[in-house]
């Protein structure tokens, strides 16, 4: 096994890990990685003969850290595989162990979750969370926004069930003063705030349906305008929408517009346990 000096800082210090296996460089692990409870992504490399990604638990430098594997074939003029290439990725988003602040976990639903999330969030695609109240969701949100490009960006979470029919334009686009009673400044909207970053809509399904157009106009044209002025704005957000209600059976009843779902549904992820706050280390274990 043939290491970079960035590897070897992070997994051991700087020390040379020469004739080690990946498993014992990696893991600390004396059997290979599907001989302890992980999958091992060089076996289905192998299998495959095709990029493989998961994944793992390492042991860095700092304690124990998920890890993003990437490992792929290369092949020499004759079409043979002449070595195998693997990067490895240190998450943002999650611990293995408790930190300051974070999301901390072991279970495999946890994991598959996290996988989803790496998979999301370098892409633009707006993302979809589903899953009860108490599940979370602005935690996974945040995290993809801290994993993403925009990460240094604003994050600008709207719960929208708290958004007021009669003010929602004004809330959400922004007004100028004078444009309705009680318009006594100029106010910057949550669509303005989020620029270059990531809007989260949390609650998506509680917008009336008379409003959802709105939101609708804004996601195809990328455009608004404050409430008040003609002049038409550019948007620059990634979108990330979250609810508890089944937006299927809303569809059905009439009460959620069709082209809307379209527009927020291109990546949902199901998240179908709940953190819990643990004071300790303030950090949300699953």
């Amino acid at each position: 096994m043939a290491t970079n000096q960035a590897y070897r800082d992070a997994f051991h210090a700087g020390e040379d890990v020469a004739g080690m296996a990946c498993h014992q460089a990696s893991h600390q692990f004396e059997q290979p990685c599907d001989e302890m409870g992980e999958c091992c992504p060089l076996r289905a490399c192998i299998h495959s003969q095709a990029k493989e990604r998961m994944l793992h638990v390492h042991q860095l430098s700092g304690g124990r850290q998920y890890v993003l594997v990437e490992i792929e074939p290369l092949f020499n003029a004759h079409g043979e595989v002449h070595f195998y290439r693997e990067i490895l990725r240190p998450t943002v988003t999650a611990s293995a162990e408790p930190k300051p602040i974070g999301l901390v976990g072991a279970s495999q639903p946890f994991i598959s979750l996290l996988e989803q999330v790496h998979l999301v969030a370098p892409e633009q695609t707006p993302v979809l969370l589903l899953g009860e109240s108490g599940t979370g969701k602005e935690l996974i949100a945040r995290a993809l926004h801290d994993a993403s490009k925009r990460a240094t960006e604003p994050f600008v979470p709207v719960e929208c069930s708290g958004l007021s029919e009669t003010l929602f334009e004004s809330e959400l686009f922004g007004h100028r003063k004078g444009a309705f009673t009680g318009a006594l400044n100029d106010k910057p909207g949550l669509v303005e705030a989020a620029q270059g970053g990531s809007l989260f809509l949390d609650e998506i399904g509680d917008v009336p349906l008379n409003l959802q157009i709105k939101l609708l106009r804004l996601l195809e044209s990328h455009t608004y305008r404050k409430v008040g002025e003609t002049e038409i704005r550019s948007a620059d957000f990634r979108l990330i929408c979250a609810t508890n209600q089944n937006l299927d059976q809303m569809m059905e009843r009439g009460q959620f517009r069709r082209d809307l779902y379209y527009r927020i549904s291109a990546f949902p992820i199901r998240i179908l346990f709940r953190f819990r706050w643990k004071m300790t280390n303030q950090s949300f274990i699953m």
